[in-house]
């Protein structure tokens, strides 16, 4: 059984190691990263089948597609093993395996290079199609931003995906509404993005993303043969009041008094 308060510290565990990061770069990206928190948690310690390790592959894949919400992705592998501890005060630095967007040549526990929105989702699409072929049983799953789904390629990955019957696909879209300078519906609006989902014949739940109950509800339904669409209504900045829901948190940096009052609000402290 999934003890959500368990996961919820988890959660705000991973917010505070990822303002240690950014901070510690001099940069990064806070308000995606804190939007999809509750999403990553519930995916790799509460879903996800990780095998043996990143070589296991037999095991589930896992693609950040909004590549730029890396720190928290990278504070998930720190906390599972499979990137050395060492290396969380590297991030962004020249020859670091944390660079600022996934970059699976320079860590290898990484499934996908990611970074040219779009592209992650593509990746995927060809990731679950190749175990299909491979009668591998894993799964793979895919973080979208909402922004992203400006990109005619990600429609072009979904009408495949729903063509050939991608069952063992799960992509969760981070519906926070804003992207790099604006609101979404004020630069190419999604409109009803549940609606475009169904009409290209996949499996679509829409839930709040910060709501485990409802994010593992999402995760465990039965797909009937589809490829499964969880379009998770997210608040950017999530957890740190005055980063809620504004957009010029997509990649700014909190100055002394905002980072202490963003440890403030999380529980935590700052490192270093």
């Amino acid at each position: 059984m999934r003890d959500y308060s368990i996961l919820a510290e988890k959660a705000r565990t991973l917010r505070l190691n990822t303002l240690d990061m950014i901070l510690k770069a001099g940069s990064g990206h806070i308000g995606g990263s804190f939007s999809i928190a509750e999403l990553i948690t519930a995916l790799f310690y509460g879903k996800m089948n990780l095998g043996d390790g990143p070589e296991d592959r037999d095991r589930d894949r896992f693609i950040l597609s909004k590549g730029h919400a890396n720190p928290i992705l990278y504070s998930v592998l720190i906390d599972i093993g499979w990137i050395d501890e060492k290396e969380k005060d590297t991030l962004r630095r020249l020859g670091s395996p944390l660079q600022g967007h996934p970059d699976s040549l320079k860590c290898p526990c990484l499934d996908c290079s990611t970074g040219s929105l779009g592209q992650g989702l593509s990746v995927g699409v060809g990731m679950a199609l190749g175990l299909k072929k491979q009668g591998r049983k894993g799964m793979v799953y895919v973080v979208t931003g909402d922004g992203e789904l400006q990109e005619g390629i990600c429609w072009e990955a979904l009408m495949f995906a729903s063509s050939s019957a991608l069952d063992n696909l799960t992509v969760i879209v981070d519906r926070n509404h804003l992207q790099l300078s604006a609101p979404t519906e004020k630069t190419n609006g999604l409109d009803d993005l549940g609606a475009k989902m169904r009409s290209f014949n996949l499996s679509v739940s829409e839930i709040d993303g910060h709501c485990f109950s409802d994010i593992f509800s999402a995760l465990d339904k039965d797909s009937q043969g589809k490829p499964k669409v969880i379009i998770a209504d997210t608040v950017k900045g999530k957890g740190v009041s005055f980063m809620e829901n504004r957009v010029e948190w997509h990649g700014a940096l909190p100055n002394k008094e905002q980072a202490d009052l963003a440890y403030k609000e999380l529980g935590g402290r700052r490192n270093g």
